[in-house]
């Protein structure tokens, strides 16, 4: 076990958050090398979720040697509180099945982290997703906060909405306001989401920004374009836990 574990290290340590090539925005199939990236979303009951991190504060180590933690956050506004999200970074399906039964034989990981925890955790999330091919992973250069902003489309896919989205995001960045780390766009969850991940130095930042944007001529029309797609959208501000690769 312990000779696989670090077999799995090495592979883990190969593979980093520098840029790489996206997979295909498209109806059919999308990806050229298979990378897709698992968000999970992690409910507790009240009093719970700092037990939870606690626990987990511990062991984390355990399961990154498996797997690439990309990010580790606890959700400070939006929807349901006492809630963590994370994202999991994978090569391929086979590489996931590979990991999740690798920590299901860890007996350290199954003792210290996930019995204790079976009785903390009252819902959990996951989503499977590919990030669109105009855009990169990218490492925010210090500290601070991260706004998760989910948008469910109209059925009908990126042939339908995806160009006008692209746009509505661009003009986002080009205003400079807020750091864009990723557009991913589900595979497995709800269908025609795309979840888009900023960073901001602070919430007041964030907010001041956004007054920005909102006087934009830029963004206006692009956001004015892309809202014919829209079913509805919600957002959530995180903190960065302390293990967590992007702070």
């Amino acid at each position: 076990m312990l000779a696989l574990r670090r077999s799995l290290t090495r592979a883990v340590a190969a593979r980093t958050l520098a840029p790489q090539m996206c997979s295909s925005f498209a109806t059919g199939p999308r990806q050229h090398d298979g990378t897709f990236y698992e968000f999970r979303t992690y409910c507790f009951k009240p009093s719970k979720i700092n037990e939870f991190l606690e626990i987990l504060k511990k062991n984390i180590h355990v399961w990154t040697a498996y797997s690439e933690l990309v990010g580790f956050w606890r959700v400070e506004f939006g929807g349901r509180m006492n809630k963590v999200f994370h994202i999991w970074k994978y090569d391929s399906f086979a590489h996931r099945s590979e990991v999740r039964k690798a920590l299901a034989k860890d007996k350290e990981w199954q003792e210290q982290c996930v019995i204790p925890n079976l009785a903390l955790i009252d819902e959990q999330e996951f989503e499977i997703t590919y990030l669109v091919p105009w855009c990169k992973l990218e490492k925010p250069p210090k500290e601070g906060v991260y706004e998760l902003v989910t948008f469910q489309m109209k059925p009908g896919g990126p042939a339908l909405w995806g160009d006008a989205f692209k746009r509505a995001v661009n003009a986002h960045v080009e205003l400079g306001y807020s750091k864009l780390v990723g557009v991913f766009h589900t595979e497995y969850g709800a269908l025609n989401r795309v979840h888009v991940l900023w960073w901001n130095e602070s919430a007041d930042s964030r907010a001041a920004g956004r007054h920005r944007s909102h006087e934009d001529p830029r963004v206006v029309a692009a956001v004015r374009e892309s809202v014919n797609y829209l079913v509805s959208q919600q957002n959530m501000l995180l903190i960065p836990m302390p293990y967590s690769p992007l702070k």
